[in-house]
């Protein structure tokens, strides 16, 4: 492990509160707080922070900083996203690595946790410096990665061409072709089918077996939708196709409201266009924080972390709230939910069809025998429906929310696994 000091920034080793309390709740449910298991859980196994240059295309050399964190492997090798972003910190990665831990163990998959990334502003960088940026960074954490370890995938500002670059890069440390060492790739190099849409596939399944469990009908249904990325965009893209309404969305700008709703597809163009949804015709411009408030049927956020908290959590006034993004909501803001009988399908649940179709992507560069879109999406539909109600029936069994219900799933997988490689043996 290295750790840097780093000016004006405070190193946090640990996961956030809310989640080392919303394991703790489940640790007591399961009757391991304070055990061994219980401690493993609390920390991440190994953080790896790298520090490389790069030249730039005005001639000059300059220093990034890197991360990787692999935060338990007890159920296989770690996997997890790669972001790029000016505002990075160790803090936030090791929380979505946390997160990955206990999403892989929620869907059923024989992997663990991990997350990485580079501070910087890849907007204000050209193709050829990103290329540079992602291959220094890959030299630099290739020991740590590789099919049977841990395996990287796309995240935020990072794409397919970025996973090409590092299978690429780390094939030519290695000296092998390595096509499973990232998943998320181009489909030519031995990506899979489906995978830009996997996570809001996986919303949808998740939203279909939900609106069942209340008899809400989808056709017609009212749907908000904050963050207008790749997983907003195809979310909205997919629930319109099966009839439910789109009354709005939003992203970093702002958002657009219509109530007979809008077609995802012209909103994306217009987003294109204008770098933004906002002052997209016939439609009302809001504030993201109207948004998270409107009466609709279904909510799904889908930006950044936080955005849901005890402060508008009160005003929220929509029936199901599936979480598209890592952490969009605070505990507090999910016990008061609770509250208001909201149903909240948590982000280890709700969006784990992204990790599931790369878990795809893995079997398929092994075994060289590439699937259909047919065979993943029905794979993907079974996968997620399993994972719903095995967390609904121990949310109705303990009379506990869907979050800790997944927590407790979660948990109990991996609390097994390490149980039964005898990590706490005297040989």
């Amino acid at each position: 492990m290295m750790i840097e000091e780093e000016k004006n920034r405070k190193i946090n080793l640990n996961p956030s509160k809310d989640i080392l309390k919303q394991l703790r709740i489940a640790a007591k449910i399961l009757h391991i707080e304070n055990t061994a298991v219980h401690k493993i859980l609390e920390n991440p196994k190994q953080i790896i922070i790298v520090k490389f240059h790069i030249l730039m295309d005005n001639g000059k050399r300059k220093l990034f900083t890197g991360f990787r964190v692999r935060y338990n492997n007890d159920l296989g090798p770690t996997k997890g996203g790669i972001r790029y972003h000016p505002d990075l910190t160790l803090s936030e990665v090791i929380n979505l690595a946390a997160l990955m831990t206990f999403k892989t163990a929620v869907m059923n998959l024989p992997l663990g946790g991990a997350k990485g990334g580079v501070r910087c502003n890849t907007k204000k960088m050209s193709n050829r410096e990103i290329e540079r940026l992602t291959r220094k960074y890959t030299e630099a954490i290739a020991k740590f990665i590789g099919p049977d370890i841990d395996i990287p995938a796309p995240d935020v500002y990072t794409n397919e061409q970025i996973m090409a670059w590092i299978m690429d890069e780390y094939s030519k440390i290695t000296g092998k072709s390595a096509p499973g060492v990232v998943t998320g790739k181009p489909i030519i190099i031995g990506g899979s089918l489906i995978r830009d849409e996997a996570t809001s596939r996986g919303l949808m399944y998740v939203i279909q077996e939900a609106s069942k469990h209340l008899s809400l009908k989808l056709k017609g249904a009212k749907i908000v939708i904050q963050g207008y990325g790749n997983v907003g965009f195809n979310i909205a893209r997919l629930l319109n196709g099966i009839g439910c309404k789109i009354i709005a969305v939003s992203d970093t700008k702002g958002g657009i409201y219509i109530e007979k709703g809008i077609n995802p597809i012209e909103v994306k163009e217009h987003k294109e266009e204008t770098k933004s949804v906002i002052n997209y015709p016939e439609s009302k411009n809001i504030k993201n924080k109207e948004l998270l408030e409107l009466e609709c049927d279904i909510l799904i956020p889908s930006a950044i972390e936080n955005q849901i908290n005890k402060i508008n959590a009160p005003h929220v006034k929509a029936k199901i709230i599936v979480e598209g993004a890592n952490g969009p909501m605070t505990l507090q803001a999910d016990k008061i939910l609770n509250n208001k009988n909201i149903l909240v399908i948590p982000d280890i649940l709700a969006n784990g069809g992204g990790v599931t179709v790369s878990y795809f992507e893995q079997i398929q560069n092994k075994s060289g025998n590439y699937w259909n879109k047919e065979k993943i999406t029905k794979k993907l539909k079974a996968a997620m429906k399993k994972s719903f109600d095995e967390v609904i029936e121990i949310a109705e069994k303990h009379r506990i929310t869907m979050r800790t219900a997944a927590y407790i799933k979660a948990i109990k997988k991996i609390s097994e696994a390490i149980n039964v490689r005898h990590f706490f043996s005297n040989k």
